[in-house]
């Protein structure tokens, strides 16, 4: 049977290199998406005025401009992450699962120094990591 040039016949999709992830990938990607920005907004408050946190005495003090730095590096490893999976890489899971157990472990951290914004990000984190472990790669 002849097809006309250009046309798609039913049934047919389209090269897997066009589309975005759904389902429990997307949901991964939008949480993983979340905490990294969030981990940004953190790492640039410290850096700018790392004053605004308060510096209880901890096991793991550090100087908040080194937290900054560390939840900005982290935050941007973040969203190369959620590129990875948001555009089903490969690569995409693995660095997701990889990068949300830093940040979750580094969020762990400086509870002390502020809680109400580390728990909710920890939360993103644990989200993340359940919706990576559970789909498989096609």
């Amino acid at each position: 049977m002849a097809e006309t040039p250009g046309r798609v016949r039913q049934g047919q999709t389209e090269s897997r290199d066009t589309e975005w992830v759904t389902g429990l990938p997307l949901f991964a990607g939008v949480t993983l998406g979340l905490s990294g920005l969030l981990s940004i907004g953190l790492g640039i408050a410290g850096i700018a005025r790392d004053t605004i946190f308060g510096t209880p005495g901890y096991v793991y003090r550090f100087d908040l401009t080194a937290w900054g730095w560390l939840h900005l590096v982290i935050g941007l490893a973040l969203l190369a992450a959620v590129l990875g999976v948001l555009t089903g890489r490969s690569w995409g899971r693995g660095a997701g699962l990889a990068t949300g157990a830093v940040s979750l472990v580094t969020q762990f951290m400086f509870i002390p120094y502020y809680p109400l914004w580390s728990i909710p990000v920890m939360t993103l984190d644990l989200l993340a990591i359940w919706a990576l472990s559970r789909f498989s790669l096609p």
